[in-house]
């Protein structure tokens, strides 16, 4: 079976520093699928092994959940569900990822495919994270309109991820909240 390139170039550079350990008289510890070392393995799930699927016609109900069950459900409208109905349609890129019949993680994007793709939602189960899913969403969002650059705003939580999975930061973004307007001219 041949594996996807960025699997393939994972478990080759686990196998790298492998027999550098075993070179050098170390005992090699258990990789990751990921390359990520033995932290965690039991309780790895494959992200290939998860059904990963491109759409935004998704159950209302099963998105709400995902983010309840992910802790974005903080920051988001959950309790409007009109609202969040209206995210999820308007959204032209959304990636989700399946185990069964069960959603287990969300990658909602607007994007025009050729300059950049705002990823607005990046949501996996905590039950499911640190095992490759919002990763690989994130990948298969990249791919998704690779001319573009990736944008995102973290989570305070979230903002020491980004950069070690290859984000780097922009210091000049800036918001304006719904309510917040525009500065007119004499307001300047």
């Amino acid at each position: 079976m041949k594996l996807p390139v960025y699997q393939g170039m994972a478990r080759a550079q686990a196998a790298r520093r492998a027999a550098r350990a075993q070179s050098a008289g170390q005992v090699a510890r258990r990789e990751r699928p990921d390359g990520h070392g033995a932290a965690g393995a039991a309780r790895l799930r494959d992200p290939i092994r998860m059904e990963y699927r491109t759409g935004n016609e998704l159950d209302l109900d099963q998105v709400i959940e995902l983010y309840r069950a992910s802790t974005l459900g903080e920051r988001r409208p959950v309790d409007d569900r009109e609202r969040m109905g209206k995210m999820l349609a308007a959204a032209n890129l959304v990636i989700t990822a399946w185990e069964g019949g069960t959603l287990m993680g969300i990658a909602r994007s607007v994007t025009d495919g050729a300059y950049c793709t705002y990823l607005s939602d990046l949501a996996v189960r905590l039950s499911h994270q640190r095992q490759g899913i919002g990763r690989e969403l994130m990948r298969r969002t990249q791919a998704a309109a690779p001319e573009a650059t990736l944008i995102l705003l973290a989570a305070p939580k979230a903002a020491e991820y980004y950069p070690h999975v290859g984000f780097s930061r922009h210091e000049s973004c800036w918001i304006l909240r719904p309510g917040e307007t525009i500065a007119s001219e004499a307001e300047q």
